[in-house]
């Protein structure tokens, strides 16, 4: 969008040119060289994700597969130049070695036979008899499958398609469904060739198997996070000031209780003599690296409560106002929603994926008919590349929500008549967003994407380009993201006298309600994870089960967020655009511009201000509406 009619404003010995702000009713599309690149690369990622499907299978790192490439407890495909693969495993959930008392790992793999059985033997079983009585009895055949149940007695070829004898009890193992011996010197050999086994897989599988054999309680802590979020949506809409004493108690409970609790498991598994498993020591470091994370944010967030504690009755006038904004736009409230949903989609996707790249390989036939799975190469730079992609959709998904709450915002803030407002402006700022920015909000969402990692020492340029009000200037100028940006920082650092102490507050307060949403959903992962703690790397799940749920807290609150931003910048546009004449009246309300001068104590002379209701005039200035 052009300039119009920019004034000019001497300093020193150079001349700039001060942007005369307008909402713009003539639009053009911006930035859309990055809406081309993140179609090349979701064009990349959708490639990875067609290749993932075709090679990977995740079901191997949970439910297990027999030496003939059967994964066990569903259906198969046949294997080239192997017999005895392709074979319906469904009702055989078991993987059982028929020398499991004398394991030996070769290479990659264990030397013994393994077979898919039904159940495992509860009893000793000393001879061939009793291994027919025991496939008879229970179906559960500890033969090689094409050995037919009443030649295990005749053929003379048993003593090396069956078990070797006597066949230890066992029973089945609860994470990867082996029947594990319970004799002490055949478990004793066994737990040692398992332990080698898994301490051999490299960290991203051991991070895959933890995240599947968890994925039940993955799915009910996110379900947890929305529930905490839903709530809190809610009780910011009709704030009381009880409610906001409440909340900061709750988290300063829940700081202190996970920074405990993450201590004290710390401790616990330090001081475990069991502890021999790869992934439990990984457990401890990531422990300890959460708990001391946790202690530092805990002390932080603290010491900032403690500062602005005499805050709080001035946060319940703050919400109130927003409220009132958003209750003229009620549709706003529903705006998140479309938003979870899309991200669950998403995020349903990004892990379906990532699980078929860690067990990405080629099934190959040996000589002796059984099947080998041989990892490809490259997938570890996939799986960075599908990272990449997780966080910059999602940071992509959230830009456009934000951006649809500052569009409707700014086109019923430069709205005359308050007592009408523009019809559908969630609808007209959702068109505006797909018809012309889109591309700003990828390139706002990239941006976001590679300052995440080094937030800490590129914090301030973080600040700079903050996305929330680059994108309300989009809005109202039409203009592309880094001009925005620009934009947006040069009129809030002239304003920052008026609006930097009510936007820092409100912005804190909602930051306690996500550290409130991820303090209780990842308690709740502690306790549900720390019962399951065998061969389980679970402190990655429960660092995604975190992620996912600031995410939805973040989704769901930016409402209120974007909503309290969009209009401060817009009150900003206001004083620095208009003077209170009847030529040019301000947009703002009387109890905005009163609250404002409450909060900040402004000057006599801005109090003067005209606070008469405002005209319905046309001068062109108003958002209008798409058509």
């Amino acid at each position: 969008m052009e300039r119009r009619g920019g004034r000019r404003q001497d300093s020193g010995d150079s001349v700039s040119e001060l942007r005369e702000w307008r909402p713009a009713i003539y639009r053009k599309c911006t930035d859309v060289l990055w809406l081309l690149l993140f179609c090349l690369f979701w064009a990349g990622l959708m490639f990875i994700s067609g290749y993932a499907v075709v090679v990977g299978a995740a079901e191997r790192l949970v439910l297990g597969y027999d030496s003939f490439g059967n994964i066990c407890g569903r259906k198969n495909t046949p294997v080239e130049g192997a017999n005895l693969s392709g074979l319906d495993m469904t009702n055989k959930k078991y993987v059982f070695f028929l020398n499991s008392c004398s394991l030996e790992i070769q290479g990659p793999k264990i030397s013994s036979l393994s077979l898919c059985v039904s159940s495992c033997p509860q009893q000793q079983l000393n001879s061939l008899e009793d291994l027919q009585s025991f496939a008879r009895n229970n179906g559960s055949f500890l033969c090689v499958y094409n050995l037919n149940v009443s030649s295990y007695t005749v053929n003379p070829k048993a003593a090396q398609l069956c078990p070797t004898l006597p066949v230890p009890p066992s029973k089945s193992f609860p994470l990867f469904n082996r029947c594990v011996p319970q004799n002490p010197e055949c478990y004793s050999k066994y737990a040692s060739v398992l332990i080698s086994l898994v301490n051999e897989m490299d960290v991203f599988h051991r991070i895959l198997s933890g995240i599947l054999a968890g994925r039940d309680t993955v799915i009910g802590l996110s379900v947890l996070a929305l529930a905490f979020s839903l709530i809190l949506v809610l009780a910011f809409r009709f704030i009381q000031t009880l409610f906001i004493h409440t909340l900061i108690a709750l988290v300063v409970f829940g700081l202190l209780f996970v920074s405990g609790v993450l201590w004290w498991l710390y401790y616990d598994y330090r001081n475990d003599p069991s502890t021999e498993l790869e992934t439990e020591k990984e457990n401890v470091k990531f422990l300890l690296g959460y708990a001391i994370f946790s202690t530092i944010i805990t002390v932080a967030l603290l010491s900032l409560i403690f500062v602005l504690r005499k805050r709080l009755p001035f946060s319940v006038q703050l919400f109130r106002v927003v409220g009132k904004i958003i209750g003229r736009i009620p549709f706003l409230l529903f705006q998140p929603l479309w938003t979870f949903l899309i991200l669950i989609v998403f995020w349903v996707f990004w892990v379906a994926i990532l699980l078929s790249l860690g067990t990405a390989g080629t099934a190959q036939s040996t000589s002796g008919g059984q099947v080998e799975y041989r990892a490809l190469s490259g997938i570890c730079y996939m799986a960075w590349y599908h990272f990449v992609g997780l966080v910059w959709t999602s940071e992509f998904i959230l830009a456009c929500q934000q951006m649809v709450i500052a569009g409707a915002v700014v086109t019923c803030y430069f709205n005359r008549n308050k007592n009408n407002p523009p019809p559908h402006p969630v609808l007209s700022s959702i068109s505006v967003l797909f018809c012309y920015h889109l591309g700003t909000a990828v390139k706002g969402s990239f941006l976001i994407t590679i300052l995440r990692i080094p937030r800490i020492i590129l914090l301030f340029l973080y600040n700079i380009l903050n996305q929330k009000h680059a994108y309300t200037t989009t809005a109202i100028n039409g203009t592309n993201f880094c001009t925005s940006a620009k934009d947006a920082v040069c009129i809030l650092a002239r304003n920052s006298d008026k609006l930097a102490s009510i936007s820092c507050f409100g912005d804190f307060l909602l930051f306690l309600g996500k550290v409130f949403v991820v303090c209780f959903t990842v308690f709740g992962g502690l306790m549900a994870f720390n019962y399951h703690r065998e061969l389980q790397a679970w402190v990655v799940p429960l660092l995604l089960v975190g992620f996912f749920a600031y995410l939805m807290s973040h989704s769901l609150l930016s409402v209120f967020e974007v909503t309290a931003d969009a209009t401060f910048l817009c009150f900003a546009i206001d004083m620095e655009t208009n003077d209170g004449t009847a030529e040019k009246p301000y947009f703002v309300d009387q109890e905005l511009l009163t609250f404002v001068s409450q909060s900040n104590k402004l000057t006599e002379g801005r109090n003067h201000r005209n606070t008469r209701p405002f005209q319905d005039n046309e001068d062109g200035t108003e958002l209008q509406p798409m058509t």
